[in-house]
Parts: C-alpha cells; sequence; structure tokens
C-alpha cells in the first residue's frame, strides 16, 4: 500500500487505539462549563458545544475539561487491529481531534510512539479538523506533500480533512479484512 505514498497519517481514536472516554460525560461536564458563563447549549452535540465556546472565547476551559477525560481515556486505551500496521518503512504520523498530551500517552501505552514521526492534536495549531491546517502540519512535519500522503481514518470528519488537505483518504474499514 505505500509503495505509492511518500507519507501515511492516521487519526488516533478510533483507528489506532480507542480512548477509553464516556463522551456522554464530557459533553455534560462541557454543558456545565459553559452554562457557569451563560452561554446556551440545548441539546447540541459535544463538538457544536466546543465551536461555541471557542466562538464565545471560552475554548481554553472546554479544553481542559476534554483534555482532563482524554488524557485520563488514554490511559486505558484500548490498542486497535489496524495498530499492527506500523511500522512502515516511509514516514508516519498521528493527526488528532484529541489532545496532543492524550495522543502521546496512549500512543506510548501500547509502545507506537516509537513508529510516530509528527504528532499533531487538537491543541497543537490553532485549528482543528476538518480545516486542512493539521493535517498539512503533519504532512509537513513529515518533509512529504499532500498529494504523495495517505490519511487514514474512521469519521467523515477525517474524510473531509483529507479531502480539504489535498491527501489521499483511507477509512479504517476499508483496510480491515
Amino acid at each position: 500500500m505505500t509503495e505509492t505514498y511518500d507519507a501515511i497519517v492516521y487519526d488516533l481514536d478510533g483507528t489506532l487505539v480507542h480512548l477509553d472516554v464516556d463522551w456522554a460525560e464530557v459533553r455534560t461536564n462541557v454543558a456545565a462549563t459553559l452554562r457557569v458563563r451563560n452561554i446556551p447549549v440545548a441539546d447540541d452535540s459535544l463538538w457544536t458545544l466546543f465551536e461555541r465556546a471557542i466562538a464565545e472565547g471560552f475554548e481554553r476551559p472546554v479544553h481542559q475539561t476534554l483534555e482532563q477525560f482524554e488524557r485520563d481515556g488514554a490511559r486505558s486505551a484500548t490498542r486497535l487491529p489496524l495498530a499492527d500496521e506500523l511500522p512502515w518503512d516511509v514516514p508516519v504520523g498521528v493527526c488528532s481531534l484529541n489532545a496532543e498530551s492524550a495522543c502521546r500517552i496512549a500512543l506510548e501505552l501500547h509502545g507506537l510512539d516509537g513508529h510516530i514521526d509528527a504528532l499533531v492534536g487538537r491543541d497543537t495549531v490553532p485549528t482543528h479538523k476538518p480545516h486542512p491546517e493539521p493535517l498539512l502540519t503533519t504532512v509537513d512535519r513529515l518533509g512529504a506533500s499532500p498529494a504523495d500522503t495517505l490519511f487514514i481514518g474512521d469519521s467523515e470528519t477525517d474524510a473531509q480533512t483529507a479531502v480539504r488537505a489535498g491527501t489521499d483518504f483511507q477509512y479504517v474499514s476499508d483496510r480491515l479484512p
């Protein structure tokens, strides 16, 4: 598969590992953080609340809440089958919507950190997926070009990010037997 690519980039959660996070509990905590600041939460999704927090200038407390849950979940993360592809003979990166610190914990827990040449988390650059900047930053750190990079992920957000960044994309489910 890598014979046509100069670099491979993976999403993290749902791709290489599964973070042990109760996302409903995270959403409840984020909503409480926003309510204290009189920001409406309604029945919005966690990521909608995160976007609202950014727009209202309260990204930091919401990010801290997310990061704590992600770091805790990374400490008991489950290794997923696609992690067995590592190592490759080309540079490998991780581009994730999770906090960089949580990514590092999960990668180290499963001995994958030594196979990763570049890591970009939600807090590494000013924007996050599906904006192309995180993926483009990962590709740049790998010394590759977007056109010669494959991004592997598990979500529509990952697919959109790849299109916007100009990389090829493959769903995890399409790589597994």
